[in-house]
């Protein structure tokens, strides 16, 4: 099987997929992609706009599409937490990419997200961020190749890196929360 050559990170907003995404592509010397920015450059509207303009679905069907119409190549791809929902997208990633899902704890990521509503994620109105991680997590774990830790005594950035590096170039020793 040939290796794929983009590495596409999955997780909760505020579980640093652009923080670790950005040092990843330095450190690979591989270009980065932050599909959030993508679809606000692509839309000139900042994914706050969209929500309250048009809806979470309608977000959710942007993201895909501007994954659909984007070309990667030897990228580091920092995805929307919403990612999971479009299938066609997850698969296109899928495709042209290795997972790695960033894990932190529902703990963390409140400690880190103080803009809930004004975020720009995609979820009901309705929705609390507890259900929405409980819901998200299950996709998140059958969509990735390797689960990355990334609280607690693995939140360390530079951890995380090595982590997903030494993954990527086949080099770790079997992760037991990879599958």
């Amino acid at each position: 099987m040939t290796k794929k050559t983009n590495i596409a990170l999955i997780g909760m907003p505020g579980a640093g997929k652009s923080t670790v995404g950005k040092l990843l592509a330095e450190q690979l010397d591989m270009n980065f992609c932050d599909t959030d920015q993508l679809i606000e450059q692509t839309q000139q509207s900042p994914l706050q706009d969209i929500l309250d303009t048009k809806g979470f679905e309608a977000l959710r069907a942007i993201e895909q599409q501007t994954i659909l119409d984007h070309q990667f190549d030897n990228s580091v791809i920092a995805t929307g937490g919403s990612v999971i929902y479009g299938a066609d997208g997850i698969a296109h990633l899928q495709s042209c990419a290795t997972l790695f899902y960033i894990n932190a704890s529902i703990d963390t990521l409140t400690q880190r997200i103080n803009n809930w509503s004004s975020r720009g994620i995609a979820c009901p109105q309705s929705q609390s961020f507890d259900q929405l991680f409980a819901e998200r997590a299950l996709f998140y774990k059958q969509y990735a190749d390797h689960t990355i830790l990334a609280d607690g005594q693995n939140s360390d950035i530079n951890h995380i890196v090595a982590q997903i590096v030494d993954l990527w170039r086949g080099t770790a020793s079997t992760d037991p929360a990879s599958h």
